[in-house]
């Protein structure tokens, strides 16, 4: 599956209430550094950040882990699976 496929199922699944998992690979740019991979059981999309205050928006989706109730980011070229299917970056 495409990495835009698997973004499309994400924002799909979050509308409907619906949880997923999906891993992907962590980088901050503002330390420049990794974490490595990051795996996440049970997820759903949140809001995404509006321009003016992250000027990366576009290029990131917004998370919530509903495991821990907390909100996070990631890089979306950065995605490699989703519900344990490998992501191709196309």
């Amino acid at each position: 599956m495409r990495v835009y496929e698997a973004i499309e199922q994400m924002r799909s699944m979050s509308a409907k209430g619906e949880m997923f998992s999906f891993s992907f690979m962590s980088y901050s740019y503002s330390r420049k550094k990794s974490e490595g991979i990051v795996t996440v059981e049970h997820a759903r999309l949140t809001k995404q950040s509006r321009a003016e205050k992250n000027r990366f928006a576009s290029h990131m989706l917004n998370y919530m882990d509903m495991d821990t109730m907390e909100t996070h980011q990631c890089w979306q070229p950065l995605l490699l699976e989703l519900n344990g299917e490998p992501l191709i970056l196309d």
